[in-house]
């Protein structure tokens, strides 16, 4: 599949999630690193305006990657969306970068020349052990608005 189609699906696919969960969604108009920025309105029982930078990573099979290069975002929420062309088997992780950044230590992966040389590590085959470390990062709509306000 076109890489293209594949990022326009997983961004439709994440803004859906988003808009169902009741916040809101503003798409930069260049792509330096931010895909979309999700936010809260008045309207939701919020005192508050929070705003959070998102990037996508969309793939059509199982996909994990972490990038020193992203560190510079405050509060970016990095989302992986896996298996974008089947409906029924597409699964979203939403994480920090301080999350992902644990993740990453936790594998061992900052430990590599990958990691040290290149600034980034991914894996196109994650074990069992990644993936039981991604599974509370698991998202649905009922899940970003906690994600974006906590």
């Amino acid at each position: 599949m076109d890489t293209q189609i594949i990022e326009l699906l997983g961004r439709n696919k994440l803004i859906s999630e988003i808009l169902r969960s009741g916040l809101e969604v503003a798409l930069p108009e260049r792509d330096r690193g931010i895909d979309l920025i999700t936010y809260t309105d008045f309207s939701d029982k919020s005192d508050f305006f929070i705003a959070k930078p998102i990037q996508m990573k969309a793939s059509t099979k199982e996909v994990f990657g972490i990038w020193k290069k992203y560190s510079k975002f405050n509060d970016l929420i990095i989302a992986y969306i896996w298996y974008i062309e089947e409906e029924d088997k597409s699964i979203t992780y939403a994480l920090t970068y301080g999350e992902a950044f644990e993740i990453c230590k936790k594998m061992g992966w900052s430990e590599t020349i990958s990691w040290k040389q290149n600034g980034g590590y991914s894996t196109t085959k994650p074990s069992k052990k990644l993936k039981e470390l991604l599974e509370p990062y698991k998202m649905n709509s009922n899940k970003w608005k906690g994600k974006i306000i906590k």
